[in-house]
């Protein structure tokens, strides 16, 4: 399934490049080539012959193509069988189709911003809990 397009407010079409800082105010596909900073308070798409070095701060991100760097989404992050990504996702809701390349660590917060790791053990029953026994 391809992402959407329509509706989209900025794109850097495929064949070009861009270096530098982009900061918009709506949504964006990258068809060619982007290194520096992206943030945006919407909707990011990587079309499938994308290439993106920079971490990606959005609403939400789509990938088919290729980024190298951090990914930070407030919503959803969407890896489609095309995308290769090295470097890390943090993200509420998070899904990859068969066919994606990763590396890098994803953090699923399932909601709001917190410490997933204190979160997971205070589920468990304390961080004290949550360590392991040192037998001797």
């Amino acid at each position: 399934m391809a992402p959407k397009t329509e509706g989209m407010n900025s794109t850097i079409g495929e064949g070009s490049s861009f270096e530098g800082k982009f900061y918009i105010s709506g949504s964006l596909k990258i068809d060619g080539k982007f290194e520096g900073e992206i943030k945006t308070d919407d909707e990011l798409v990587v079309g499938e012959k994308g290439k993106v070095k920079t971490d990606i701060r959005a609403r939400s991100v789509v990938i088919a193509g290729t980024v190298i760097g951090n990914i930070y989404a407030e919503q959803e992050v969407r890896l489609l069988e095309t995308a290769k990504v090295l470097g890390d996702i943090v993200a509420p809701a998070i899904s990859i189709q068969r066919g994606v390349v990763a590396q890098g660590q994803i953090i699923i917060t399932g909601g709001p911003k917190r410490d997933c790791k204190k979160f997971i053990e205070e589920s468990y029953g304390g961080a004290a809990a949550a360590r392991p026994v040192d037998k001797k």
